[in-house]
């Protein structure tokens, strides 16, 4: 089966991402994630393997579970220091024309009156190519640092989700309507004001009664990502997310919440093929694979052990520094931490996993899977893994950048395009025309649809 192998790039406004200790590699460059000029050239790299997207992680707070400090976090840069990812991507689109620029914001931090007017305001410097992460915030240590006494129940944050997406719909699509701003000369008219309504929201967690502060951008809503992986996360995906990104290692996971999320789609009357689904993937690529396996070994000389274990325990809530390196997880201790192996033990059924072992695997490029090969290697298990999960394309997070990344145009991208596998050019429009929309906008049944004549 012929299908379209899509790719974004994952990267985060800090040092090393998912692949801690690597920034000691004498060709990364993640340590100058604060100057622009390493951004630019990413991105013009990423469009000139015309990939659909670059995917921007972020967190609001610190790794400081291990150990149960940020001594670790700090030591190994685990996502610390960390800058504000939305101001890199003004520049980032006015050097490129096509790559798509995924956000990643927390709704539990931010007012959506004030977050609603940042998306559109960088919807309208892209051109109408930006979409939101929508996350929730797992770390403690963020909600302690904005002055909450501590972070919201896991389903309580889904409550509040649901209401602050609300408000931006209103906001974004029904606030202005299509024909307001007519920037009429000769009358002085520049808005209808007739045509501008307040939203008049008035609800459990949120009280906007005014109108959007900015004209229409391009798609109004920024295009949906999102990544939740309980029961109630893939139910609001199902809803409300465009794309959804996952972060499996073994395909039996993948595949079961990839069909769990098209399900909760059709539960609402939504089509789940438009439903986009990544996973995180790393790819270390050679000419050859005995090239690519020795550029595999010599990046796993620099990966952290302390820092692999530092993103561990922030991840699952579970201080893994109580543990001996080669203590074997499973059925040794409490329910939270088998469940936190359970993902590793569908990679091999039969196999126990020690804290080194899943330190090694995290170490270089996170929880998800590493293909290491050379570009029809690769190419191969990708297809594959389409073709056995229902997986529309990857996130590939990186070992050494931009090598890479570079690797990815260079060797990767050919040998999909060769195959009839990958776009050779991109599509027009804005980001959810090129992602295979039927225009920029949110369509019916989608629920933002739903917002669109306040005036009713």
């Amino acid at each position: 089966m012929t299908r379209e192998i899509r790719l974004n790039a994952f990267d985060m406004n800090c040092v090393g991402h998912q692949s801690p200790g690597l920034w000691r590699h004498p060709r990364d460059k993640s340590s100058t994630y604060k100057d622009l000029d390493y951004w630019v050239h990413l991105a013009k790299t990423l469009e000139r393997g015309r990939f659909d997207g670059l995917f921007i992680a972020d967190v609001l707070g610190l790794y400081d579970v291990l150990n149960g400090n940020v001594d670790a976090a700090l030591r190994h840069s685990a996502q610390v220091p960390v800058n504000d990812p939305l101001q890199l991507i003004p520049t980032m689109a006015y050097e490129t024309e096509h790559l798509g620029f995924g956000l990643t914001a927390s709704l539990s931090f931010e007012h959506p009156y004030t977050f609603a007017r940042r998306i559109s305001t960088l919807d309208h410097l892209t051109k109408g190519r930006v979409g939101w992460n929508i996350v929730t915030s797992y770390l403690n240590s963020g909600a302690l640092n904005i002055g909450q006494p501590a972070q919201t129940k896991h389903d309580d944050r889904y409550d509040l989700a649901e209401e602050y997406l609300e408000v931006c719909y209103k906001l974004w699509e029904g606030s202005w309507e299509d024909g307001a701003v007519v920037r009429d000369r000769e009358s002085g008219i520049f808005t209808h004001p007739e045509k501008v309504h307040p939203i008049r929201h008035s609800g459990k967690h949120f009280n906007v009664p005014g109108i959007h502060l900015s004209e229409p951008s391009p798609q109004r809503t920024p295009v949906l990502y999102q990544a939740g992986a309980s029961s109630r996360g893939k139910d609001f995906a199902g809803a409300h997310a465009e794309c959804i990104f996952v972060a499996s290692p073994s395909k039996p996971v993948l595949k079961r919440y990839v069909a769990n999320v098209r399900e909760a789609a059709e539960r609402v009357g939504r089509n789940p093929r438009e439903i986009l689904a990544f996973n995180l993937q790393t790819v270390i690529l050679g000419e050859t694979d005995a090239e690519a396996q020795r550029k595999f070994n010599e990046y796993r000389k620099y990966a952290s052990f302390e820092g692999a274990l530092t993103l561990i325990s922030g991840w699952t809530g579970i201080d893994f520094g109580q543990f001996g390196p080669d203590e074997v997880l499973r059925h040794r201790h409490t329910n939270a931490v088998q469940s936190a192996v359970e993902t590793f033990t569908t990679i091999d059924p039969n196999k126990e996993w020690t804290v080194r072992e899943m330190a090694d695997w995290v170490g270089i490029g996170g929880f998800g899977p590493v293909f290491v090969g050379s570009p029809q290697t690769v190419a191969d298990l990708m297809q594959e893994w389409i073709e056995d999960t229902d997986v529309d394309g990857f996130n590939l997070a990186y070992a050494v950048t931009p090598e890479s990344f570079e690797d990815a145009v260079d060797l990767l991208v050919p040998e999909l395009q060769k195959r009839g596998v990958y776009k050779t050019d991109y599509a027009k429009g804005t980001l959810r025309e090129k992602l295979g929309g039927a225009g920029p906008r949110l369509v019916a049944p989608h629920p933002g649809a739903a917002y669109r004549n306040l005036a009713g």
